[in-house]
């Protein structure tokens, strides 16, 4: 397969390179940013994000992928596409998904790599319909999903304590093609 990457304005969404994962655990396995992601991974945690972002890569052809900065080279986190797998979840739904080191939050950058991410889905991938999953608390996620023109999906919502123990339950939002292509 060959290597992905994939350019915007500011950023590179590429795939992962060995030396990648020391920096990007290092700047995302965080309290604040691991916040609605089930806390800071423990070593195990971290081999297991790890050996699933790698399967989704070779099953699939798109996976969570390093979001890099322009002008300085900066590993800021991941962002890209999987095909939902939850368990209770919906099985199989392309979902767009991201997640940034905190000092790179509130820059626009989690919204410039989702839209690429999105115009990838519904052209080189073929989608008919992204989601993206959260929980209820978490705010600036699913604020992002209704910035990017994604709608509330309460029927596919579902339970699950391992994000918000006080509030157990994966909320869900969605965008069409014909919606993104519509708004972009």
């Amino acid at each position: 397969m060959p290597e992905f990457r994939h350019d915007t304005a500011r950023l590179t969404l590429r795939d992962w390179r060995e030396e990648d994962w020391p920096e990007f655990w290092r700047v995302t396995n965080t309290p604040a940013v691991m916040r609605w992601l089930g806390g800071v991974a423990d070593e195990a945690g971290r081999a297991a994000a790890r050996a699933r972002l790698e399967s989704y890569r070779a099953e699939h052809g798109h996976t969570f992928w390093v979001v890099e900065h322009w002008e300085d080279g900066a590993l800021l986190g991941f962002c890209g596409l999987k095909r939902s797998n939850q368990a209770g979840g919906p099985q199989g739904m392309m979902e767009v998904g991201w997640r940034l080191r905190e000092d790179a939050w509130g820059q626009g950058y989690a919204k410039e790599a989702a839209a690429a991410a999105l115009d990838l889905s519904f052209g080189p991938f073929g989608a008919e319909e992204v989601i993206a999953l959260t929980v209820e608390r978490n705010r600036a996620s699913w604020g992002l999903m209704l910035r990017l023109g994604m709608e509330r999906r309460e029927d596919l919502d579902f339970a699950s304590g391992e994000f918000d123990a006080e509030n157990p339950v994966i909320i869900a939002y969605a965008i069409t093609r014909a919606r993104w292509q519509g708004a972009a």
